[in-house]
């Protein structure tokens, strides 16, 4: 942007009636003299504040008709508007400028991994075939009858075959997918930073993924800390309920079930009769004080529809007093013990629940966040959104129990992840006890990148797909017979290169560091994508649409 100054005279009359005319947005081309402001008249705010051009001659390329929204910062647009009208909303400076760093960022990866330490960058297919497990793909039609691509999740067994293939150090900027609806930290295609690695083990990939970040850091965020924290999964779960914590601020779980076990609390003594029932709290600090009867409710309302769970609030007034409907029914040396347990002030809020550990950690865990984002709708300062907390998750169960087969048991990573070596003898025993070779990168309470190492030995990978996981081990023949033939013991981390950035520039969506992203329902806006073809289209793909009956 500069200043153009039309010359006071006759002769540049035509200049005057031509650029006052204009619409903004317009294309021109100014031709004339750059010369120095008059003094006094620099405007510093601006980098070309110190000059002019006086202009000489003015030709229009296009005139800009009436737009749907002014590309101004200020101007508030709809998300659905400016997924519409995309080529119009990326014009604005914020989206200037987080395309730009994405592009500053990922080009400096590319230099560290390939400059600094010998990796090769290689592209793999998008065209592929079903993988067991996982997130749900996309299918491809092809011309053969009967037969489907589908896109890739991840590059995961092209990055395991390279290793076979002896490219011992790969990595690729890769466009992954998944037929998803999108939220604001995932959408249907997102791109990851992935890297896979021969001869290789856990702590060496997290010393390189934290040199990487390092190097790729943008300055004008601040120096990053190494090495990053490091926390167990079983950590993190029993002090911020859920493998993925904010360690920003503190609101850990605390354990009550102790100080209840004779209490004459119905759903509290109801709780701990049940085997591996717990009783367990957060303190909120000051919120009492910050948190109205609105914001109470909604806790407990959130607690009931969400996790069906009844969720006992405790105010402490500031003589130190309860104020709750639990005041009756436990005594003074009780409330002694449950307030220096839990560290409670005068002015603090105590969230009680009970139940099954691993329900009352998840129901905390989320409540835990809710109390930090409402307290902040009240002006309380609790999470910096200029600091960036980095830590590594490591030791995750390596099966979780399915959600919808409760008698059978899926990855908690994927179906390549190799157990820790004490723990491989379980593999053949009790597999719920086995714990993976699996570590996930956190930053600041959201998930920006997970890997593994992988199984290398094809006995071991076929047991655990036909077995374990009740798979059909055919469908990874290709792998299977790959890894047979001398495959090196490897691993690797794939990074969420969408999120990642999203933190970076402090959006809550990733769609706002994505140049061209899709709608919540996974569709295009601007060119009305998924569309339509013909039955005619379709002959050839040996497909034909039933449609819904109405």
């Amino acid at each position: 942007m500069t200043q153009v100054v039309i010359p006071q005279k006759e002769s540049a009359w035509h200049l005057k009636s031509t650029l006052c005319d204009l619409t903004v947005e317009s294309v021109i081309k100014v031709t004339g003299t750059v010369r120095c402001r008059p003094e006094g008249q620099e405007n510093k705010l601006m980098p070309t504040g110190e000059i002019e051009i006086l202009a000489e001659s003015v030709e229009v390329y296009n005139l800009c008709q009436k737009l749907p929204f002014e590309i101004k910062d200020f101007v508030k647009k709809s998300e659905a508007l400016r997924m519409q009208y995309r080529y119009l909303d990326l014009r604005s400076s914020q989206m200037q400028r987080n395309l730009r760093l994405r592009s500053q960022v990922v080009m400096k990866m590319r230099e560290f991994l390939c400059n600094m330490h010998g990796f090769v960058d290689i592209e793999t297919p998008t065209l592929f075939k079903r993988t067991p497990g996982g997130a749900k793909e996309f299918v491809v039609p092809s011309r053969e009858p009967g037969r489907f691509y589908c896109l890739p999740q991840s590059p995961q067994q092209f990055k395991q075959l390279l290793m076979v293939a002896g490219i011992d150090r790969y990595f690729q900027i890769a466009r992954c997918y998944r037929d998803e609806g999108s939220k604001p930290d995932r959408q249907p295609e997102f791109t990851q930073v992935d890297i896979e690695m021969s001869f290789v083990e856990q702590t060496g990939i997290m010393s390189l993924v934290e040199g990487l970040l390092q190097h790729s850091w943008p300055a004008e965020l601040g120096p990053i800390q190494l090495p990053f924290n490091t926390m167990t999964f079983e950590e993190a779960m029993r002090d911020y309920g859920v493998d993925k914590p904010d360690t920003r601020f503190a609101m850990k779980l605390i354990d009550l079930s102790d100080i209840f076990i004779s209490t004459d609390v119905p759903f509290l003594r109801s709780a701990l009769s049940q085997p591996g029932g717990y009783v367990q709290a957060i303190c909120v600090p000051s919120g009492v004080k910050h948190l109205s009867g609105n914001h109470l409710n909604k806790l407990k309302e959130m607690a009931m529809t969400q996790f069906g769970q009844e969720l006992s609030l405790v105010q402490v007034r500031e003589n130190g007093t309860l104020n709750s409907p639990l005041k009756k029914l436990i005594s003074p040396k009780t409330t002694a013990e449950l307030l220096q347990r839990t560290g409670s002030r005068p002015g603090d809020l105590l969230l009680i629940a009970a139940g099954s550990l691993h329900t009352v950690r998840t129901l905390l865990g989320h409540l835990r966040l809710q109390s930090a984002e409402l307290l902040e709708c009240c002006g309380v300062s609790v999470r910096d959104p200029s600091v960036f907390h980095f830590l590594w998750v490591v030791d995750f169960p390596l099966f979780l129990t399915s959600e919808h087969e409760p008698e059978n048991l899926e990855s908690a990573h994927h179906p390549f992840t190799a157990p820790l070596p004490e723990d491989t003898h379980l593999l053949y025993t009790e597999p719920q006890k086995v714990r993976g070779q699996h570590y996930d990168l956190v930053l600041n309470g959201c998930e920006v990148g997970g890997g593994s190492i992988r199984i290398h030995k094809a006995s071991e990978q076929r047991y655990v797909l036909k077995n374990i996981l009740k798979e059909d081990p055919t469908l990874l023949t290709h792998l299977l017979e790959a890894l047979d033939s001398g495959a090196p013991p490897h691993g690797g981390i794939a990074l969420g290169l969408d999120r990642l950035l999203s933190i970076m520039v402090a959006s809550q969506s990733i769609r706002d560091v994505i140049a061209f992203p899709k709608s919540f329902r996974g569709h295009d806006l601007m060119s009305s994508a998924p569309d339509l073809i013909s039955e005619e289209e379709l002959k050839s793909y040996h497909i034909s649409v039933i449609w819904p009956m109405e």
